[in-house]
């Protein structure tokens, strides 16, 4: 394989910019003990953008509050931006409250929807691996970045949409301090795209963003650094 250039990190001129996933939600809480070899439930929401936090997710959802409400005036977000998906908006409204007063009210933008899986919303892998085996030797070949699921989206179209936002960000509001509050995909793929043209894809065994996790990357008028990814250590001991 030939060598690969250093990437080009893209013109982000925003002071700042935090990307905080919801809570544990409903769902992810049925995956998990799927995954551990518990029973295999599928979620009863029909949609997607439907799903609750479950208890612990408010409880985090709550610790970020309180993280919120720690920083200095002069490092508190002053837009925030939102998820349309119900655990994402609540996460953003249980911070808002445990804060106290005086937050922005969340802009709700499309782009940051969690990952589309198309024909398998909502179904957990064992789920997949039984109805669409050969879906799932696929999956298993091409690895998450690169894998569309039939009518759903692969990691590196997140990357497409998140970036299209980015852009549009960084024209709206230079100078300012940014808050995400979205899912797993979008945090990796904004990482993605604030590494810059040519940057590799990440390795396809990398574990999810955490719940309730904190990224954040600061500017320095042009450009955002990564200093912080997937932040746990406001939470409080599982």
């Amino acid at each position: 394989m030939e060598p690969a250039g250093a990437p080009i990190p893209p013109r982000l001129p925003l002071a700042e910019l935090v990307a905080v996933r919801h809570g544990q939600s409903t769902a992810n809480v049925l995956f998990a003990t799927a995954r551990r070899g518990g029973p295999v439930v599928v979620p009863s929401e029909s949609r997607d953008a439907d799903v609750p936090l479950s208890e612990p997710g408010r409880a985090q959802s709550v610790a970020l509050g309180r993280w919120l409400a720690a920083l200095a005036p002069g490092s508190r977000p002053e837009l925030v931006l939102s998820s349309p998906y119900l655990r994402a908006r609540r996460t953003w409204t249980l911070m808002a409250e445990a804060a106290g007063g005086g937050w922005p009210a969340p802009l709700v933008d499309e782009r940051l929807r969690d990952r589309e899986m198309g024909v398998f919303g909502l179904l957990p892998e064992a789920v997949i691996r039984e109805r669409a085996p050969e879906e799932a030797e696929r999956r298993d070949r091409l690895g998450d970045w690169f894998y569309r699921p039939p009518g759903g989206e692969s990691l590196a179209d997140v990357v497409l949409r998140v970036r299209d936002l980015l852009t549009e960000l960084a024209a709206a509001a230079a100078g300012r301090r940014v808050l995400l509050v979205a899912h797993d995909a979008v945090v990796a793929a904004v990482r993605q795209v604030a590494a810059g043209l040519g940057a590799p894809p990440p390795p396809g065994d990398e574990e999810p963003v955490p719940n309730a996790s904190i990224s954040r990357w600061v500017g320095d008028g042009g450009r955002l650094r990564l200093v912080g990814y997937g932040a746990t250590d406001h939470l409080p001991a599982a």
